[in-house]
């Protein structure tokens, strides 16, 4: 069966797949690129700014670009951007592959990012075939892919390492990326409303006539970027601050890491399910009380010196963390309207790198000039300022209502 005559439910099962395929490829290299370059350089002053940068880059590279792909999606296609952004990855990691200085690779780690920038058209596509009462979902469904696979890539990256080097990881990922690009361009219909049953108009339509007035997209890209500044302030000092505070073992540490990554696994899909039939207003009031309990949480984990409980508030924030993104990121794209899905979801595609680098940085500067100890109290105060950004929406919003349910029919 083609992709035209599958049913739309089918075409998402096949974009969770890409997804999870495509990001697992890239997380292949992810945890080993400091072990690669620290091989290409002597200088212990080049290989810091390296290391930093060449996570950086592509985060930059997405937040200079994606907001122009995304238009050029909402013009010719969201599939043609996918199979545009899956190339790019084959061909940026097969250069990386055969790269052999450190500017090389920063270079091409960047232009990885310009050139690429899959999740943003590939949300815009799924949108297309999803039913507007399902959005939250949509977007859980593919968080949830792109968790598992980052797992999945950083696992399977270690077992090429161990047995070979650090270019097949590349090649690999080359290899699984050109073949995404391939099942997007057989499988998936360019045009997804064409889909016999799909009822176009039954889904576009009642988004635009529901959309939320203009001011409040502002306010919804600010609380998700707040809330990614508060999530990624860890990233920099996480295992830094166990081995400090707990003496624990690697493994324990990375189990405590992934704990997080589990609890937004499990929780995701439900948390979609207990949004999606709500009023605007009444999900941005409950995830007010969401982002309050990510401040308990977090500051609890500031207080406790005993790892189980540190574990354990862990997961609890991984399970909360699966109600903020998806959630809002649906809330985001009904507010786009039908005709600007690629350029809203790639603006908040660019928010989301840009707040992922601030928190990374802010973590790290935070660690050198404060010191370890307070990081996670930093973390509860970042959510704080979340709240604060969410009540102050709320009153905005109670002058001008939002308007509809994330269940419209």
């Amino acid at each position: 069966m083609t992709g035209a005559w599958a049913p739309r439910e089918r075409l998402v099962h096949v974009l969770f797949v890409l997804q999870l395929v495509s990001m697992g490829a890239m997380e292949m290299s992810g945890p080993f690129w400091p072990v690669h370059l620290r091989a290409l350089t002597g200088s212990d002053a080049l290989f810091g700014f390296a290391g930093v940068a060449v996570y950086v880059g592509p985060m930059l590279g997405i937040v200079l670009t994606s907001t122009f792909w995304g238009r050029v999606g909402d013009c010719h296609g969201h599939q043609l951007m996918m199979i545009r952004a899956l190339l790019g990855l084959a061909l940026t990691q097969l250069a990386l592959a055969h790269a052999a200085d450190v500017w090389s690779i920063l270079a091409l780690r960047f232009l990885q990012g310009a050139c690429a920038g899959y999740i943003a058209p590939a949300q815009a596509y799924g949108v297309g075939i999803t039913a507007p009462e399902r959005r939250a979902r949509l977007f859980a469904y593919l968080q949830v892919a792109t968790n598992v696979g980052s797992l999945a890539g950083a696992v399977a990256g270690g077992a090429i390492l161990d047995n070979a080097s650090f270019y097949w990881i590349n090649v690999t990922a080359a290899l699984l990326c050109g073949l995404c690009a391939a099942a997007v361009a057989l499988w998936l219909p360019r045009q997804p409303q064409a889909v016999p049953g799909a009822g176009a108009g039954r889904v576009a339509a009642p988004v635009t006539a529901s959309a939320p007035q203009p001011s409040v997209l502002p306010g919804l890209l600010l609380v998700l970027g707040l809330l990614l500044v508060s999530r990624t302030i860890t990233q920099t000092p996480f295992a830094l601050y166990v081995h400090e505070t707990f003496g624990v073992d690697n493994w324990l540490t990375g189990l405590c890491y992934g704990l997080q990554a589990l609890g937004f696994v499990l929780s995701a899909a439900l948390w979609a399910r207990y949004f999606e039939r709500r009023a605007q207003a009444d999900v941005l009031r409950r995830m007010t009380w969401v982002a309050a309990g990510c401040v308990a949480l977090t500051a609890a984990a500031a207080g406790t010196g005993t790892f189980a409980l540190f574990a354990a508030l862990h997961l609890a924030w991984g399970v909360l963390l699966g109600a903020t993104t998806p959630v809002l990121m649906a809330l985001v794209s009904k507010a786009a309207g039908t005709l600007r899905q690629g350029h809203v979801l790639g603006i908040a595609q660019s928010v989301t790198q840009f707040s992922s680098i601030a928190g990374i940085a802010l973590g790290g500067l935070l660690m050198q000039r404060v010191g370890l100890q307070y990081t996670y109290g930093w973390v509860a105060l970042a959510y704080g300022l979340a709240v604060v950004a969410m009540l102050a929406i709320r009153r905005a919003s109670a002058r001008q209502p939002l308007g509809g349910n994330l269940h419209v029919r």
